[in-house]
C-alpha cells in the first residue's frame, strides 16, 4: 500500500508492506531519489520477509536540509550547515509521534544515501528514538567528522555502513577522504556497539551506482538485526 500524506506541512510517501508492521523505516528522500523508491521498498520486502512501514519524507534542498555543519568543500552557501537541526526537529517532534500514534510503539530505523546517510549517522548521535541507522555511501568526508564521532555517543543499537569501491578514487582531495573515514568509523563503531552490531559493506561502483538497491540493502540489514534480537 502506497499513499502520499502531508504531515505538518511536509509531504511524505508512506508505504505499508504487510498487515502488522514490525518496524518503521524513515528516509529523507531527495528529488534525485524519488524514481527509485518503489523498487527500494520491494527489495527490502524481498530481503527481509517482514512487514514494515516506509516513511520517505520529501527533501527539496538536499545540501541545506541535511548537512549537519558548514564545510566549504560541500558548498559555499552559508545556509548549508544551518538547517539540519530543523529537519531533525521535524522528524522527532512531528513525524515520529504521528507514525507512533498510527502504527504503535515499534522500532524505528533511520536511513539514507549520500548526505542522507551522513544525516542518519549524525542523527543517532543526537537523539534516542532510532533503534538502527543505515548510512549508505554516507558523506563522511565532511570536515571534522572523526572529531564529532569520537566526541558523541551512538544511541542506536545497530549501525550499517556501506561505500562503493570506487568512491575514494577521485581527484577531489576532500571527497577522497571518505574511504579512510568510513574505515575509521567502522572500527570506532565496533568498539562502541560491538562487532556484531555494525557492518561495513563494500559495493561495486562509484557514488552514483545503484543507489536504490544499496539503500535497500542497508535497511534490510537493520530490520534483520532487529528481528534477530
Amino acid at each position: 500500500m502506497k499513499q502520499t500524506v502531508v504531515i505538518d506541512n511536509r509531504q511524505c510517501l508512506l508505504y505499508q508492506e504487510g498487515e502488522r508492521p514490525k518496524a518503521v523505516l524513515v528516509q529523507p528522500l531527495g528529488v534525485q531519489e524519488r524514481s527509485g523508491i518503489d523498487d527500494e521498498v520491494v527489495i527490502i520486502s524481498e530481503a527481509t520477509g517482514t512487514s514494515f512501514v516506509m516513511a520517505a519524507i520529501a527533501i527539496e534542498d538536499w545540501e541545506v536540509e541535511l548537512t549537519p555543519w558548514h564545510d566549504p568543500a560541500v558548498s559555499k552557501n552559508r545556509e548549508v550547515g544551518e538547517h539540519a537541526l530543523d529537519t531533525l526537529d521535524y522528524i522527532t517532534d512531528h513525524l515520529v509521534p504521528w507514525l507512533t500514534e498510527r502504527y504503535g510503539n515499534i522500532p524505528f530505523v533511520l536511513g539514507g544515501y549520500s548526505l542522507g546517510g551522513l544525516f542518519a549517522r549524525w542523527t543517532v548521535s543526537k537523539v534516542h528514538c532510532f533503534e538502527a541507522a543505515a548510512a549508505v555511501s554516507p558523506s563522511l568526508w565532511i570536515a571534522a567528522w572523526q572529531g564529532f564521532s569520537d566526541a558523541h555517543d551512538v544511541y542506536a543499537r545497530y549501525v550499517y555502513l556501506s561505500l562503493g569501491d570506487r568512491e575514494e578514487h577521485t581527484r577531489n582531495k576532500a571527497i577522497a577522504q571518505v574511504g579512510d573515514n568510513i574505515r575509521w568509523e567502522h572500527e570506532h563503531l565496533k568498539q562502541e556497539l560491538g562487532p556484531d552490531n555494525t557492518v561495513l559493506e563494500w559495493n561495486q561502483g562509484n557514488h552514483f551506482t545503484d543507489s536504490a538497491r544499496r539503500t535497500a540493502k542497508g535497511f534490510a540489514w537493520c530490520i534483520n538485526k532487529i528481528n534477530q534480537r
